[in-house]
């Protein structure tokens, strides 16, 4: 009963906090006038992150890496399967029309290198330091990219009245978004030791999904107003950071090597084929739409959602 108190109250605190912090890091993007999907893809993509890079924190302070490893491979499938999968149902229950023009083939590569690198780590170390840097190496030079071919300025903000303080509600919602991931990794860690479940159980479910929940509203929100660059931007970015930074977490507090005892790679085979394959598909649906806009099939949808599904039931085996 703990546990779930824990859990509720912090999944809670995370989907208020994470808007919050979204809003007032947009406000701050857009006064350097930088583009929607620069916006989606490191500004918006860090403040979803943040709970799973939090959160991860706090457990691999416990020494459960299996449960960190969970986190990532998790929230990465949940994003592109749950996440995109239930915003497009939606849209297609709406009838509404969606276009990735302005997305650039270039980003969607450096997703299925980002993915091909997370897979690559996880079947041969994640609790190596010099995997940690190479994760950081690769990132630094993902958002040195991005940053310099930032072409496409940002509508300025005509919300006012949200400038006052901006920075004070910025700090005050990383605050709360804090105590939201310790909370949940309280509540995972009491269910980890009272029922006997595995940590990459625990940490593909209660962690990734929990933590999911910032990139569900906030791709639903960008869906329905339209702004489909910014969406993809999102998902873009937020896989790219749980990849290649929260992955790397690990590596760097693997004091004494306690997190890699007992670490088995075979368990997680079948989750990395469904990581790189829900990836494949999400780039193709992606470069299909950049041809023209269409009207959402929800079957689409459907399909991407029923991927998800299938790999809860492989993460519980």
């Amino acid at each position: 009963m703990t546990s779930l108190i824990l859990i509720s109250l912090g999944i809670l605190l995370i989907w208020i906090s994470s808007e919050k912090l979204e809003r007032y890091s947009i406000l701050t993007a857009k006064k350097l006038r930088i583009s929607p999907f620069l916006i989606g893809s490191t500004v918006i993509a860090f403040g979803t992150s943040s709970p799973e890079i939090l959160t991860s924190f706090f457990a691999a302070l416990e020494n459960r890496g299996a449960m960190v490893v969970g986190n990532v491979v998790g929230s990465n499938i949940a994003n592109l399967s749950l996440v995109f999968g239930s915003t497009i149902l939606i849209l297609g229950l709406k009838k509404k029309k969606i276009s990735f023009e302005e997305v650039r083939k270039s980003n969607l590569f450096i997703l299925l290198v980002s993915s091909i690198a997370v897979v690559a780590i996880v079947y041969i170390n994640p609790f190596n330091l010099v995997s940690s840097y190479f994760l950081l190496f690769l990132l630094v030079l993902t958002i040195s990219f991005w940053f310099f071919n930032n072409k496409k300025n940002y509508e300025e903000t005509t919300e006012i009245v949200e400038k006052s303080f901006v920075f004070l509600k910025l700090i005050a919602s990383l605050i709360v978004l804090t105590t939201a991931a310790w909370l949940i990794t309280r509540g995972a860690l009491i269910l980890l030791n009272d029922l006997g479940l595995g940590e990459l159980f625990v940490g593909y479910t209660v962690l990734a999904i929990g933590t999911s929940l910032p990139e569900i509203s906030a791709s639903l929100a960008l869906a329905l107003k339209g702004r489909h660059e910014a969406l993809a931007g999102t998902l873009i970015g937020s896989n790219i950071f749980n990849g290649l930074f929260v992955l790397s977490i690990p590596g760097l507090l693997n004091f004494n090597s306690k997190m890699s005892a007992g670490w088995n790679s075979s368990e997680w085979i079948i989750l990395m084929t469904i990581l790189i394959l829900i990836t494949i598909m999400f780039c193709a649906y992606l470069l299909f739409s950049r041809t023209k806009e269409t009207t959402i099939n929800k079957i689409y949808g459907i399909l991407f959602l029923s991927i998800y599904f299938l790999s809860l039931g492989i993460a519980f085996k």
